[in-house]
């Protein structure tokens, strides 16, 4: 995923809010994955109080786009994941795995795309 923008503008007549990819990671396992900050630093090999920081400014930046009717770019900064990233071709399902997987954990179709190469990346 690239990002999001608010239902029924053109991209063209939208400003838009960054939201790096550490940023993005933050807010997932903290909301997505429910984990606490403590085991969700752990997992991105940060101290916790550099998750606090990712975590507030990716919050601060979605209630920004949100409040103001920006869109949200995911891009930039610099990652290493271990995880495995699968978009299913079929329902438009993410999949983050920690090992390869060959189908939809939604809709068990096969056709199913690696977003990732698991390398580190720095854009």
């Amino acid at each position: 995923m690239e990002g999001f923008k608010p239902f029924g503008i053109p991209m063209r007549d939208l400003e838009s809010v960054d939201l790096l990819y550490e940023e993005f990671e933050a807010l997932r396992l903290a909301d997505y994955e429910n984990l606490t900050q403590e085991e969700a630093a752990k997992k991105m090999n940060i101290s916790r109080p550099t998750f606090t920081r990712l975590y507030d400014k990716a919050r601060k930046n979605v209630a920004k786009a949100f409040v103001e009717g920006k869109a949200i770019i995911i891009r930039g900064g610099t990652y290493i994941t271990d995880n495995y990233w699968y978009r299913c071709v079929d329902c438009h399902e993410t999949i983050v795995s920690d090992h390869p997987v060959n189908q939809c954990d939604e809709c068990d179709s096969d056709n199913i795309t690696q977003l990732n190469d698991k390398t580190s990346q720095d854009t």
